[in-house]
């Protein structure tokens, strides 16, 4: 074997290494002041490389008939540069058809809630703070309703460490706001990491979970481009 052989083989190896010791990095943040909302999610892979941005700078309300009316904003490089604005309505139909959606997933699939069981027990969460001010118009019913937000935090917070590793104690902050008048504000931010080597070797197990279904591989697919 030649030397050009060798050096081309060997870089090859050394990239292949490298990516599969990285971690897929996550950032969510959650923030309501006022009537004003905005979520935030990013992606970062490879060391930078493959990147992505989600926003929804609007979330507004429109009754239960109508539903939630949301902007979302995409932005990325992976490695093309990709730059989208969405606009749509979240209502009971489409709540029923992502229920729909997901009793075809877990039907073309052997035991896809196990499967992701396992994949969100590799995911470590590295930071996990959560702030809310608020004021119920009343000083005593405020005092009260902040012993219970207290609890239903940590609550929650229980309930998703079974699933993942929470590398940090949370942060959790409740400010009751001694007003005479309703008010409400909030901020999540989340952090965490998935291996590279984990995530592909979980993708190679989800497509072996649905290659044992008859005919799973081909609803998967039928799934995939409903969304497009």
């Amino acid at each position: 074997m030649t030397l050009w052989l060798v050096i081309p083989l060997a870089v090859l190896l050394f990239v292949i290494v490298l990516a599969l010791s990285s971690s897929i990095h996550f950032h969510f943040r959650l923030c309501r002041l006022g009537k004003d909302d905005r979520v935030e999610f990013d992606i970062r892979a490879l060391f930078g490389l493959v990147k992505f941005h989600y926003e929804l700078p609007k979330l507004i309300f429109e009754g239960i008939e109508r539903g939630v009316k949301v902007k979302l904003e995409k932005s990325g490089i992976a490695p093309v540069r990709q730059d989208s604005d969405t606009e749509g309505q979240i209502n009971k139909e489409t709540v029923q058809e992502w229920a729909d959606d997901l009793k075809e997933a877990l039907r073309a699939t052997r035991g896809l809630m196990k499967w992701l069981k396992g994949l969100l027990s590799h995911v470590k969460i590295t930071k996990l703070d959560w702030s809310t001010d608020f004021s119920l118009g009343d000083a005593a019913y405020t005092a009260t309703a902040t012993g219970a937000l207290w609890g239903l935090k940590w609550s929650l917070v229980g309930w998703v460490s079974q699933f993942v590793r929470l590398q940090q104690r949370p942060r959790m902050f409740v400010v009751p706001v001694f007003r005479d008048e309703l008010c409400y504000s909030t901020e999540a931010v989340c952090t965490g990491k998935l291996s590279v080597a984990y995530a592909l070797f979980a993708g190679v197990l989800l497509l072996r979970r649905i290659s044992e279904v008859k005919g799973g591989l081909s609803h998967w697919i039928k799934l995939l481009r409903q969304k497009h």
